[in-house]
């Protein structure tokens, strides 16, 4: 078993010394996908890499002793969880409170308004469940993809399947998606 494994199963049965030991082990890999994830985001995003990893480490592993079949469980969570994350954000930020889907424009530089980027989040979290009955494994992808920002070479790696395969159910999935979102 490698190290991730054991620790993941010390975490389980509530050994506080192993959850610190895999977040140690861990930090660097889900910094980058959220790093990645952070870098798709809108302009103008207050959320840093950084508190979307510890965010998500508290949703996952907080004051209980989850439970992690293996690595690719724990990172496939790990996605699950900043995806979340970041829904609730964009959520908060379509409240009237927040300014809804108003945006502050100079009226001499009126123009047209466009949907912007947690409009499209929210589409996608919308239709993945959807998705995820008919194609769950395509549905995992997207969620490691376009919720973690990690590669197709990444993907591969956590779900077991080949990088053409990866790729092939990356395509169909946004097609998928994509025409779902065109149809709302």
């Amino acid at each position: 078993m490698s190290n991730a494994t054991v620790l993941l199963v010390a975490v389980e049965q509530g050994d506080p010394k192993a959850a610190a030991e895999l977040l140690d082990l861990v930090y660097d890999e889900l910094r980058h996908l959220a790093a990645a994830k952070m870098a798709q985001q809108a302009p103008g995003q207050t959320l840093q890499a950084t508190e979307l990893v510890h965010e998500a480490w508290l949703r996952l592993v907080g004051d209980k002793n989850p439970r992690f079949k293996d690595r690719t469980h724990f990172f496939s969570a790990s996605a699950e969880a900043m995806r979340h994350i970041l829904i609730d954000r964009a959520r908060r930020k379509q409240t009237e409170r927040h300014g809804g889907r108003l945006e502050r424009v100079e009226f001499e530089e009126f123009e047209v308004a466009a949907p912007g980027a947690d409009d499209e989040l929210l589409a996608v979290h919308e239709l993945l469940d959807a998705f995820s009955l008919k194609y769950p494994v395509q549905a995992e992808l997207v969620k490691l993809r376009y919720f973690a920002g990690m590669t197709n070479e990444e993907v591969s790696e956590v779900l077991e399947i080949s990088p053409s395969t990866a790729n092939n159910y990356w395509n169909f999935s946004r097609a998928w998606l994509f025409k779902e979102i065109r149809s709302k």
